[in-house]
């Protein structure tokens, strides 16, 4: 099964809402996010953790865990990613999966296949932002058309943005959420300020969103979506 995964965090009670989940990573990304701080896994700099490893894990943790959340890096790059997911699944587990929604034929086949229950895709911003927000070129119709099938056929799902300024303003937010206009929900994210990120010249001297920025933002996007929360702030 060629799926590498970076990393195993054993036990979280905020990935997955409402549930209590584990999460893996996954290594490698075709974006270079400048607000991303997960470098390792973007880069492959990182041991590898066996697959059969973390499928050992869970099965010590039958009745105890509820899912697993599998991040990255992109998930979806991993063409055997569907392999991995339906060994978990076997297990009696829940999957979540992050995606920048990239891939959506991927997507779509393992919706269809029943291997996802919840999808959480970044959406980096409006249309004409995207590139710089993603730090590569990006076909945007790859993101409207994951961000059409989640919301037409995903199980659960949200979307969510992380909020940088300079790189996006709070007005920007009404134009996300007329790209996922009647998501179930919507995230708006603050970004890690002190952590080390793929651009550090570019934020070293940002200052994050305040509060009432963001409950600002959260006004903006409500009216577009069912449901605006925060995360973060």
């Amino acid at each position: 099964m060629n799926v590498k995964l970076g990393g195993l965090q054993e036990t979280s009670l905020l990935d997955f809402p409402g549930k209590i989940c584990a999460i893996v990573w996954t290594v490698g990304c075709n974006f270079r996010c400048p607000f991303c701080y997960n470098l390792d896994m973007v880069y492959g700099n990182t041991d590898l953790v066996p697959v059969d490893h973390v499928l050992s894990f869970l099965d010590d943790r039958v009745g105890k865990l509820d899912a697993l959340s599998i991040t990255g890096g992109e998930p979806l790059l991993h063409e055997d990613i569907g392999l991995f997911m339906k060994e978990v699944k076997d297990r009696g587990f829940l999957v979540k999966v992050d995606t920048n929604g990239t891939f959506p034929d991927r997507l779509d086949q393992l919706i269809d296949a029943n291997l996802v229950d919840y999808v959480s895709m970044d959406v980096k911003a409006p249309i004409d932002k995207y590139d710089s927000l993603a730090g590569v070129h990006v076909d945007v119709e790859k993101i409207k058309r994951s961000i059409e099938l989640i919301m037409e056929k995903a199980a659960d799902y949200e979307f969510k943005t992380t909020m940088i300024p300079g790189l996006l303003e709070k007005e920007d937010v009404k134009r996300v959420a007329s790209l996922i206009k009647g998501a179930k929900r919507y995230y708006l994210q603050q970004f890690k300020k002190d952590v080390t990120v793929i651009n550090q010249d570019l934020l070293s001297d940002t200052i994050p969103f305040t509060a009432d920025d963001f409950n600002e933002m959260k006004n903006l996007a409500s009216p577009l979506v069912e449901s605006c929360l925060l995360r973060g702030v």
